[in-house]
């Protein structure tokens, strides 16, 4: 008899409500329903229902319906399979005591923390029992206790890049040096780690075994890519660290004087640590739907990196792309309107910002500097604008009506409840400034990131 079969029952039923935790934490919207006791104890697996929004999951003789209520991404799937990964080697190993030495590692820090890891480099888990080290965790161990730290009297911020496992002709494996440490919360000891590498500039590098190898420049190692064009556009300050990913599987962390944590790999942001929980970023899909909705992929570029660039500075703002030009009047107020221009009737009044209107008067966003863009999405309100990137109004307070029959719920607050208003008329990128990126459209939240 295996020894899963003969574990006590309350193990299993401990197991079944972490892997409803696990699910529950990374995907709070979806709908997770318990359903009888299988016949097959020891099958764990992921099976997708034909219509995609949901699945079955068996975990140790309980089966479970995940409904998400849309299609799953590829990417919520292999998180999913994460989950069920780490939890499955925990439980191995409470069970067969030839495994016990490796018990306090697997079981250090936090659960979720171990499910990025695995999602993001798998070669701890990859023989089927876990076998470390395990880079990522380490990382960001040493990430959570820097966060609660400061360097005369300064938020500390700091990046690494974790040397890959697939082939990378443009650099060699790092070698071990004489006397290395490991990345790990012995560092943290030294203050003069903390000014090592400013995680924008210069990152630790990682060797595969998890060592501290060397310190280097990132743009001098993402040179041989610096015209590699990214799967989904980056942030200004955080193109170079992506294209560094391209090749060779090379895993970009960084931890910003905000206390938020970053995970790139092959170009794309795949986590953030942010408002004190991982988010899965799912950057390609969430991108490829707004691209899709504006129509226009230079203009949906723009109006996204834009967005990203007022995310990462803590900057609010609003980015309305309206489907008919003629609806801006019902959201925006005449005065606010940059077409009020030319008749001046009635004058502005003095003072007031649509003095400054012949500034911005038959521009577009495609024919304006990035910087430009930016500037003029930090002024309180939001930027309209129509489909061919002319700019209607800016810093426009726009009006919403009863929005009962769009969102019924209580609304967050100002920007959220201009933003479902304006939903009506278009698509709408909402940045908050605690650095959450959402996409609205007819009324509702299609995503946030």
């Amino acid at each position: 008899m295996s020894n899963r079969t003969q574990a006590r029952p309350f193990l299993d039923g401990l197991y079944g409500k972490f892997v409803e935790n696990g699910i529950r934490y990374f995907l709070p919207s979806a709908r997770l329903e318990a359903l009888a006791i299988g016949s097959h104890p020891s099958r764990q697996r992921v099976t997708e229902n034909p219509d995609t929004s949901s699945l079955i999951l068996d975990w140790l003789g309980a089966q479970y319906v995940l409904d998400n209520g849309k299609p799953f991404s590829d990417h919520e799937l292999k998180l999913l399979k994460s989950i069920s990964t780490v939890l499955d080697s925990r439980y191995r190993m409470i069970l067969d005591p030839t495994l016990v030495e490796q018990r306090f590692e697997l079981f250090r820090g936090l659960p979720e923390d171990r499910y990025v890891s695995a999602y993001v480099d798998n070669q701890p888990y990859a023989s089927g029992v876990w076998k470390g080290p395990d880079r990522v965790e380490d990382v960001i161990e040493v990430f959570r206790t820097t966060s609660l730290s400061t360097y005369e009297n300064r938020r500390i911020s700091t990046g690494t890049l974790l040397f890959g496992t697939q082939p990378d002709p443009c650099h060699a494996p790092p070698s071990t040096p004489s006397g290395a440490m490991r990345y790990s919360l012995a560092l943290t000891s030294i203050r003069s780690f903390y000014r090592l590498c400013d995680g924008l500039q210069t990152l630790a590098l990682i060797d595969q075994d998890g060592y501290l190898a060397e310190v280097i420049d990132v743009e001098q190692w993402a040179e041989p890519f610096s015209n590699t064009e990214l799967p989904v556009p980056s942030a200004d300050r955080y193109q170079t660290h992506s294209r560094a990913t391209l090749c060779g599987g090379h895993v970009c962390m960084i931890l910003t004087p905000n206390g938020e944590m970053k995970i790139l790999a092959n170009g794309v942001q795949v986590f953030r640590f942010l408002d004190g929980r991982w988010r899965l970023t799912d950057a390609e899909q969430k991108y490829e739907m707004w691209s899709r909705a504006i129509g226009n992929s230079e203009l949906a570029r723009r109006l996204f990196v834009a967005a990203l660039n007022l995310a990462e500075d803590r900057r609010g703002g609003l980015l309305v792309v309206l489907e008919d030009p003629g609806s801006a009047s019902r959201l925006v107020s005449r005065t606010d309107l940059l077409s009020s221009l030319p008749d001046y009737d009635p004058p502005p009044i003095s003072g007031s910002k649509d003095q400054l209107h012949y500034l911005l008067h038959q521009k577009r966003v495609l024919e304006l500097p990035t910087a430009v863009l930016e500037s003029v999405a930090r002024i309180d309100g939001g930027i309209v604008l129509d489909r061919d990137s002319k700019l209607l109004a800016v810093g426009a307070i726009l009006r919403h009506h009863d929005l009962t029959d769009f969102h019924p719920e209580n609304i967050e607050g100002g920007r959220t409840t201009a933003a479902v208003a304006a939903s009506r008329f278009g698509d709408v990128l909402k940045v908050s400034e605690d650095g959450l990126i959402s996409f609205f459209q007819n009324g509702k939240c299609i995503w946030d990131m």
